[in-house]
Formats: C-alpha cells, sequence, structure tokens
C-alpha cells in the first residue's frame, strides 16, 4: 500500500513515516522546499514538494494513497493567527478533500489540547472536550481543525482521530516544548521549574497507534495516544536518575512564572523575535494535563513503553544532537 504523510519533517511525523516504512509501506512526503523527511534514509521516501495551503499540491501527493496521515500543522506559539488558521485549520480541509477524493482512509492528528486538563478529579478521556478554553491561538486552531475532521465524518468521511499527549524520544529536532525541557536540563540551563501535570508517551508509541488508528480504529472517533501520568517534579527526578545531572530545587510560582511570560512577550515583541518563555505554554502548565488512554490501549493495543526507557531514548538524542536550535 502507499500513504501520505504530512509533517513528516518533524518529531511525531517523522516518527510516523519511519514506523509505516518498517512495516513495508511505500510512504509518501508532503513537504515545503528546502525540508527534509526526518527519517534515517531520505531517499526511502517519496517527496512531493508543495503546502499544506495549497489545495492542487495536496491533492497530488494524496492522489493514489490508500492512506493519509495528516500530522502536519504550524506547531508555534508565536506566529502569526491567520497564519496559524490557514495552515491548521485551512490546511486540514485541503487534506480531508484530497483524501475523500483519493478514497483514502484518513488518520488526523489532533492533540490532547482539543480535550483539556482536569476538572476535579477526573481524569480526562476521549468524551471531554476542551471547547472555547483553548490557552492561545495554536491549541485554538488545533480545536478547530478537529472540529472540521468530526464534521466530515459525521458526513461519511472515512477518518480516525488520535489525540498524542506529550510524547518524547527519538527525532525531536525543532524541538517541541517538553523535548526543550529535556534540552535545557541536559545543559543546566534549568534553574527553576513550574509545577504541573502532564501525560507522557514514547513517540514511536505514538507514531505505532497511528498505524493501529489506520488499522483498526472505529470512523469518526477520537484515541488518546498516552502512557504516564506524572508531576513536573516526578518527572525530573527521574530525568536526573536518567541523565547524571542534578534537578532544579527551585519551584517557581505560577502567578511569577506568568508574569515572566507577560514581560518576555513585550520585549520580543520589540526585539521581533520570538518569545523564550511563550504565554501559551505557561498557560498551558497552569491546567493538570493528566489523560486517560485506556481506549487506545483497549480497543487499539496501542503499546505502553515503560517511562524510564522513553526518557533515555530523548537523553541519547539530545546528546548525540547538541546543536539542536531554540524553538521560535
Amino acid at each position: 500500500m502507499r500513504a501520505l504523510v504530512t509533517g513528516a519533517s518533524g518529531f511525531i511525523g517523522g516518527a510516523v513515516a519511519r514506523t509505516l516504512l518498517a512495516k513495508g509501506v511505500d510512504v509518501r512526503v508532503l513537504l515545503r522546499a528546502g525540508t527534509a523527511p526526518n527519517v534515517p534514509e531520505v531517499a526511502a521516501v517519496e517527496i512531493v514538494r508543495g503546502d499544506l495551503r495549497d489545495p492542487d499540491s495536496v491533492h497530488r501527493a494524496a492522489a493514489g494513497c490508500t492512506a493519509v496521515f495528516h500530522v502536519g500543522a504550524l506547531y508555534s506559539f508565536a506566529a502569526d493567527r491567520a497564519d496559524l488558521h490557514a495552515t491548521n485549520v485551512g490546511g486540514t480541509r485541503n487534506v480531508l478533500e484530497a483524501a475523500r477524493a483519493a478514497g483514502a482512509r484518513l488518520v488526523y492528528t489532533s492533540s490532547i489540547s482539543t480535550i483539556g486538563g482536569m476538572r476535579g478529579e477526573a481524569i480526562p478521556d476521549e468524551q471531554q472536550d476542551a471547547g472555547d478554553r483553548a490557552p492561545g491561538p495554536y491549541k485554538e486552531t488545533k480545536w478547530l481543525a478537529e472540529q472540521v475532521v468530526r464534521d466530515e465524518g459525521k458526513r461519511g468521511l472515512d477518518a480516525v482521530i488520535v489525540n498524542p499527549t506529550f510524547p518524547i524520544g527519538w527525532g525531536d529536532i525543532k524541538p517541541t516544548p517538553t523535548g526543550a525541557m529535556i534540552r535545557d536540563f541536559l545543559r543546566g540551563r534549568m534553574p527553576a521549574y513550574v509545577e504541573t501535570g502532564m501525560n507522557v508517551v514514547d513517540v514511536d508509541d505514538v507514531a505505532e497507534g497511528h498505524w493501529l488508528a489506520f488499522e483498526r480504529g472505529a470512523r469518526g472517533e477520537r484515541y488518546i495516544l498516552g502512557n504516564a501520568n506524572v508531576m513536573m517534579r516526578e518527572l525530573l527526578e527521574l530525568l536526573a536518575q536518567v541523565s547524571g545531572r542534578k534537578a532544579p530545587r527551585l519551584r517557581l510560582p505560577y502567578s511569577v512564572a506568568l508574569a515572566i511570560a507577560h514581560a518576555d512577550a513585550f520585549l520580543s515583541a520589540r526585539r521581533r523575535k520570538g518569545a523564550r518563555v511563550p504565554l501559551e505554554g505557561v498557560r498551558t502548565a497552569h491546567e493538570i494535563r493528566f489523560a486517560n488512554s485506556a481506549r487506545a490501549i483497549r480497543e487499539l493495543g496501542l503499546p505502553q513503553t515503560p517511562m524510564r526507557t522513553t526518557l533515555e531514548k530523548a537523553v541519547r538524542w539530545f546528546q548525540q544532537h547538541p546543536s539542536q536550535r531554540e524553538r521560535v
């Protein structure tokens, strides 16, 4: 079979492409000019140059494919709201239309942000919806894009939605906010932390979850791809054990972190550079982002790599790639 993967230059998209290649799937990727797929052997994939915002290039990429894995998105806490909407919402519409024209099954990569954090004592599952509680433009556009996919599913499109939590592991090239935290920890550039809770998962398990969603997922349904619920303090202690570095002891109150983020946003706007402490990221940390992945484990067979093993993979990645650029 042939499968199209969007976003294959990134963390999750690259992992999905690698997983498909390992299963003997012919992988085609849609990439902007000047970018490369995040796979060890670039020649192993067919590259179609284009852009999610360009319907013609998306249709060309999807033609002849049995499966479309729409992982691509503009993942930025600093990008303009209009650009985020054009790529994340408008681009998703283009992919849906192309998948329908090709007769392909679609697996759409959403986010745990569309489900939201804990409300009271209940750990969120697929029944919860964040609604209009998005802490910033990026997560707002991810929620809107998921609504587009759900609406088209009700109209008959063969689509499955997956909601990764906080993936870590091999190949975090940009890196993600969680990966940037690990990178900064290893560089000794994390003097303090903000206590929060999250669900962490191995990116390779997330990629396998995409394949399992294609094979076994129910049309129109969503599946949380996650693993361990952990508080930041616990995560840092385990990271210290794995890396041999000391965990920071200074816990920064949320109000102080928020004030720093506001000040950084002001200074970044004057410098015309991306914020080092993005407001959307700090606001996200204000919620406990635990999640219940029982449905994906039960219905899809989602693997659950131990968190220590996953952190070891992430540490090795950043140690072997010390020049990973700052996220903007």
